[in-house]
């Protein structure tokens, strides 16, 4: 007999288990705090297929020289680069396993983020509630802070998903 499988995994078989993705609906109960690691260094390349991709090719944001003239003294890495990538950092954890975003709110970009800074992430779980509309589905609340590798926070938000309330369910059926 196996022995039982770590804290996020789940035994598949004999000798084998699979790594959860995304907490359950009972383990995000309100108050909880999730630092997310790894942390994640932006490249020059995040920010060029962000701006590509968003079609925001502003010259702060692309143009090197240009750059160097303003406040900054470099290029500022495109605010849609800096929220996608930190609500990527989020999904492992928080909603791996969610059917639906619902809104991100309250969006702050509170310092710049430059081209080699490092962005670490926490997120509070802010409230939880069964959906009436959605059988099976639950609606959570979180709130996400980023900060650099100095400790200065360069953005904040709030997000609303749809999660299922029975994981390992969801889990079987997709093979996750």
């Amino acid at each position: 007999m196996s022995p039982e499988p770590p804290h996020g995994y789940r035994q598949m078989g004999q000798d084998r288990i699979r790594e959860n993705v995304g907490l359950s609906y009972p383990e995000l109960f309100p108050g909880l705090i999730i630092e997310h690691r790894p942390g994640r260094t932006v490249t020059e390349l995040d920010n060029l297929l962000g701006a590509a991709l968003s079609g925001n090719v502003a010259p702060i944001h692309t143009d090197a020289h240009y750059s160097s003239q303003t406040q900054w003294g470099r290029i500022l890495v495109c605010s849609g680069v800096t929220l996608n990538l930190v609500a990527g950092m989020t999904v492992r954890s928080i909603s791996g396993l969610t059917t639906a975003n619902l809104a991100v709110d309250q969006v702050r970009f509170t310092a710049p983020v430059h081209i080699g800074d490092t962005l670490y992430a926490e997120t509070k779980i802010l409230t939880r509630r069964i959906s009436e509309s959605r059988p099976g589905t639950g609606i959570i609340t979180c709130h996400t802070t980023a900060h650099n590798q100095a400790d200065t926070t360069v953005l904040d938000f709030t997000r609303t998903f749809l999660l299922p309330l029975d994981a390992d369910t969801t889990r079987d059926a997709t093979r996750y």
